[in-house]
């Protein structure tokens, strides 16, 4: 058994000083050739993603609207009180709406970033 461990490799090593941590410094384990610069969105992929936040917009804040102004039974039971329906289907219209209103920020600020390269 003692064999076996001399034979592996960099067994002869220090351990680190943290468990789970690697001795080398960060700066020192960065590749080469990494690519650094910030992203960059093309101008249709921008207006693409704020026109898609817009929709959101629209979309979701009509669907709620109608959602609330439900009259065939499924949002409101008898006694007025929301149903299951009613959660499930606000849920989601409030999570479509916050993701597209991140996806319309992201186009804005793609859109204006090219405006002030440009």
């Amino acid at each position: 058994m003692a064999d076996t461990v001399a034979k592996v490799q960099g067994a002869e090593r220090e351990v680190p000083p943290y468990p789970g941590r690697c001795s080398v410094p960060r700066a020192e384990r960065r590749p080469e050739n990494r690519d650094t610069e910030l992203m960059k969105l093309s101008r249709p992929v921008s207006w693409f993603l704020l026109a898609f936040g817009v929709w959101s917009w629209v979309i979701w804040i009509t669907f709620v609207k109608n959602l609330w102004k439900d009259g065939s039974g499924l949002a409101f039971d008898d006694a007025g009180n929301p149903t299951a329906y009613f959660w499930v289907h606000l849920t989601l219209a409030v999570v479509s709406f916050v993701l597209g209103t991140v996806i319309g920020a992201l186009g804005l600020r793609g859109l204006r970033a090219l405006r002030r390269t440009s």
